[in-house]
């Protein structure tokens, strides 16, 4: 017994350290824009009104494919501008100068992201351009809101003020206003 202890020990000794070695290169390959292996990215700028639930390492995506990822958010001091760097894969160097940027969310309750619409112009972005057709995040809870204390959309729904119609013309007002006919008593 005491001759096989040794090559047990030596055997699991073995495969801790495979095990190891094996998590530090999926390590690596995880994040191989930061260590230098894979092909590298440049970086874009776009400015945002609101960014809502849109974080750092958030995917950049073209037809729900990831071209890159979200490297940095700030605040512009001037503009109040939300500011994001995007770093974009060396392999998408090309994107044409009117590309527009939008942020979505995958799903209903998912993770945002940012969706990038190329568009027709030759002239490629260049490293460090700023996309300027940029459409910010769509807050739902905002939007629900909106909805349920609006009357839900209902033509004089409880929050519609009794002369609301006073200044809108008859046509405008729905089948609530039908067209007088003058020539009936």
């Amino acid at each position: 017994m005491s001759a096989r202890s040794p090559r047990i020990e030596f055997a699991v000794g073995a495969f801790l350290l495979l095990s190891l070695a094996s998590l530090l290169v999926l390590a690596f390959a995880s994040t191989n824009a930061k260590w230098g292996f894979g092909s590298g990215t440049y970086p874009l700028t776009a400015r945002f009104t609101t960014i809502g639930g849109l974080r750092a390492s958030a995917p950049v995506k073209i037809g729900g494919v990831a071209i890159g990822r979200i490297e940095d958010i700030r605040l512009d001091p001037v503009k109040f501008d939300s500011v994001v760097t995007l770093a974009i894969d060396n392999r998408y160097k090309d994107l044409p100068a009117d590309t527009s940027a939008s942020i979505l969310t995958a799903g209903l309750l998912g993770e945002s992201f940012i969706a990038l619409a190329p568009g027709g112009d030759p002239t490629p972005l260049k490293p460090g351009d700023e996309i300027f057709l940029t459409q910010p995040a769509v807050d739902l809870i905002q939007l629900v809101g909106k909805y349920m204390f609006s009357g839900g959309g209902k033509p004089g729904g409880d929050s519609a003020p009794a002369d609301a119609d006073a200044g809108v013309p008859d046509y405008l007002q729905g089948e609530a206003a039908a067209p007088k006919d003058e020539s009936t008593p």
